[in-house]
């Protein structure tokens, strides 16, 4: 008697939870359904802020690197998935976090494609520009500005070439990775009559193609054809 009733039990609550799960889809995502298919390709996001080691405030938009990082090394052991889409629309965020993930993609063994969207901002820069190819929308921004500190800050010169050694990393990176020389580079981060209050320049759509920091101006078409490319020319 006690199988038979914790059964049927077992079955009403199941059957509550799938009639719950079209308002669980449109509270989550806006949608009472999500197309569902099967593709070799695997779409990671990076919106928001990119969160580090310490812990944003609740109400930030963030993207945490612990669960970027695992996705990464899930594709690229994947016997299924052939490339990677990376789509940005970050505000920038922890220097370390960005750097990982970006040296993370640029060593995988699979075609890595990019696309910003909105803005790829600061941090955001090394990882556009960490796949094969990079595509930025017309209407995207990308911010290049020097490496900014929170926190308790010590007035020594130890202080300031532990800034000028970061600084150096993404710099490096940057270069290494897109077309863009590094006197141009330093020149758009340093500048200061292009921002209110601060140092640096904005690059819109074009002009990051133009500055060879971004590869070509497309969307997510042109990135998925791309993409296809690279994975059947591999």
């Amino acid at each position: 008697m006690y199988n038979g009733y914790f059964n049927g039990q077992n079955s009403e609550e199941d059957e509550k939870k799938d009639e719950n799960k079209p308002v669980e889809t449109l509270k989550e995502l806006g949608e009472v359904k999500v197309p569902e298919f099967k593709s070799n390709i695997y779409v990671m996001t990076i919106i928001g802020q990119i969160e580090g080691h310490i812990m944003l405030p609740p109400q930030n938009k963030a993207t945490k690197y612990e669960h970027i990082i695992p996705q990464i090394v899930a594709v690229e052991e994947s016997n299924e998935i052939e490339g990677l889409l990376l789509i940005l629309n970050t505000v920038g965020g922890d220097v370390e976090a960005g750097l990982a993930i970006a040296e993370l993609i640029n060593t995988m063994s699979k075609p890595t494609v990019s696309i910003v969207l909105g803005g790829g901002h600061s941090i955001g820069v090394p990882l556009a520009v960490s796949t094969d190819y990079s595509y930025i929308a017309p209407t995207a921004t990308m911010t290049i500005h020097p490496i900014r500190m929170n926190g308790l800050i010590i007035g020594v010169p130890q202080t300031y070439d532990y800034f000028n050694k970061m600084q150096e990393r993404i710099i490096s990176f940057v270069t290494d990775h897109s077309n863009i020389k590094k006197p141009t580079l330093k020149k758009l981060m340093f500048t200061t009559s292009e921002l209110a209050n601060d140092v640096g320049t904005v690059l819109v759509g074009k002009e990051a193609v133009e500055y060879g920091l971004i590869d070509e101006v497309g969307g997510l078409k042109d990135a998925l054809e791309k993409l296809r490319s690279i994975i059947k020319n591999k």
